[in-house]
């Protein structure tokens, strides 16, 4: 509802400055126009070839007679009439025009200097403005659209760039939308391209990130070391409790030896049969 509002208000407003270029010809210009009109009936059907002009579909004319805007819209698309002598027009394109913004050199809030470019999608949304409020829409479109690059980047960190594309495209959209709207454009898309850091910031976050991975899989190591220990005290504590599942244990290591085909098995002593001797002595 609110951007339904605020182009209302866009096109109340472009519909006023229409209005006030729209004005009378004045008695001189109503004298030209009948004699160009009694022109045209006396050369017919000569004239009719300087009359009948024809606009393409995704085209609109913008008629001015004696240098005035005749009309608060623009003629087509098909055909149209013009007044030979005192009747101009300009056609214009309604199409959708995509650019790329030039890799622009920006500092960042945290004072990195990056490089990043992108793509900005506009279109012509009222022909009158774009001929008459600007000079070259299109070209002052992209100018506008460095700037605005330059402007908007400046205030984010490097991290925000890195992680909130999407938010900074819609800023600028936004931004770029309400500059160029008195010149009759539509902003319709804007998107980040790429960015491109320093080789020397590039080599620092990789070897953060390095570590970061190493210490995370140090730290898991540590969790699996200790979570064995835990188990072995508890397989202790459950031999200890039976002398003759120390010795199952014994053999069952002995097997597991004897399995990959060794040449040489060390054979465990229970330690009890130790003690008995050292008795003895």
């Amino acid at each position: 509802m609110e951007m339904e509002s605020q182009n209302k208000r866009r096109d109340l407003s472009n519909e006023d400055l229409i209005g006030e270029r729209t004005g009378e010809l004045g008695c001189c210009g109503w004298v030209l126009v009948i004699i160009s009109f009694f022109f045209v009936i006396v050369t017919f059907p000569v004239s009719v070839f300087m009359c009948v002009k024809i606009v393409q579909e995704y085209e609109r004319a913008v008629i001015f007679r004696l240098g005035r805007i005749t009309d608060k819209k623009a003629k087509g698309p098909g055909i149209f009439f013009v007044l030979p002598c005192t009747d101009t027009f300009v056609k214009v394109d309604m199409r959708t025009v995509s650019f790329d913004i030039p890799p622009q050199e920006i500092l960042t809030k945290d004072s990195v200097t990056v490089s990043v470019d992108g793509v900005v999608y506009f279109r012509v949304s009222c022909p009158i403005s774009s001929v008459a409020n600007v000079s070259n829409a299109d070209f002052s479109t992209r100018l506008l659209a460095q700037t605005t690059l330059r402007n908007v980047l400046g205030t984010k960190n490097l991290s925000e760039l890195l992680s909130d594309r999407e938010g900074i495209s819609h800023n600028m959209q936004s931004s770029l939308d309400d500059a160029t709207d008195p010149w009759g454009i539509k902003v319709e898309r804007v998107e980040i391209k790429d960015v491109k850091l320093p080789h020397q910031l590039q080599r620092a976050m990789a070897a953060e990130a390095e570590a970061s991975r190493e210490a995370r899989a140090k730290v898991i190591a540590a969790e699996g070391e200790m979570n064995a220990s835990r188990a072995l005290k508890e397989a202790s504590l459950v031999i200890s409790e039976s002398p003759s599942g120390l010795q199952l244990r014994y053999l069952q290591t002995l097997s597991t030896i004897a399995a990959e085909k060794n040449s040489t098995i060390i054979f465990p002593l229970p330690m009890d049969v130790i003690s008995h001797f050292m008795q003895r002595k």
